[in-house]
């Protein structure tokens, strides 16, 4: 009965040693999927930006202008949730398998319930930054949400600002990191193999720390490429955020065995 039950329980994966010119690697990889499935690649990356720009016109509309810098960088973090069809890509492309839009939109993980259970951490972690940012533009700026530029001009022109804006630098900073640390490698992980939640998060945060150097420049090339996007006013995302989504899942691929 012991080894019937053992046999039944997946074995949690073991992480590899990575190398700093590993990340480079995995977006050469990425960019290399992209062109070879350019058509729902970049539908993904259109309905992404098209999202984003639907949060930034209501909350524009409500008049909440300052909260938009908060709010988009919360939802580049939701982005490995986002990316499942970008991963199921990848996936068919190392199978030689067919690529089609309808055959993405259908890509399913081994169970629902253990990926929705990550992804309620990452949202959890997203929320708790949102409402700290919103705590901090009502304790520096009482219960008015001035416009957008107007609150720029303050975090950078006036002593206020200035402390607003380390604080909440070093708070939202540390709220990446563990949200970083917690989806880099587990969200792929799920879609791939049948294992559950708290494996592929310790997974993940494993990678993270046996691999730190080479985790961290893979950090800081998405989010300078993520910044890239919304300095082109979110069109530069339509191409990056594909691009990250498949470099993803080489970075899952060489990171876990």
């Amino acid at each position: 009965m012991t080894e019937t039950s053992e046999t039944l329980v997946p074995p949690a994966p073991q992480v590899n040693a990575l190398k700093m010119e590993d990340p480079w690697t995995w977006l050469a990889k990425g960019w290399a999927d992209i062109k070879r499935s350019p058509l729902p690649s970049l539908i993904y990356g259109i309905v992404f930006v098209a999202a984003g720009a639907a949060i930034t016109g209501g909350l524009w509309w409500l008049g909440l202008d300052s909260v938009i810098p908060a709010a988009a960088a919360s939802f580049a973090l939701v982005g490995p949730v986002l990316a499942i069809g970008l991963y199921e890509i990848s996936r068919r492309h190392e199978r030689g398998a067919e690529v089609s839009l309808s055959g993405i939109l259908k890509a399913r993980p081994p169970s629902l319930v253990q990926f929705g259970f990550v992804a309620f951490f990452l949202m959890f972690g997203i929320l708790v930054w949102m409402r700290i940012a919103t705590l901090l533009v009502a304790l520096f700026l009482g219960s008015t949400y001035p416009p957008l530029p107007e609150f720029m001009a303050f975090l950078v022109s006036t002593k206020a600002g200035l402390s607003m804006l380390v604080i909440g630098s070093i708070t939202g900073g540390v709220i990446a990191f563990f949200i970083y640390a917690l989806s880099v490698v587990s969200m792929p992980l799920l879609l791939e193999r049948d294992v559950d939640g708290v494996t592929a998060i310790i997974s993940s945060f494993n990678t993270v720390r046996k691999n730190f150097a080479p985790m961290m420049l893979w950090a800081w090339l998405i989010a300078s490429l993520i910044a890239l996007g919304f300095v082109t006013a979110g069109i530069g995302l339509i191409v990056i955020f594909p691009l990250l989504g498949h470099a993803t899942w080489h970075a899952y691929r060489a990171a876990l065995k």
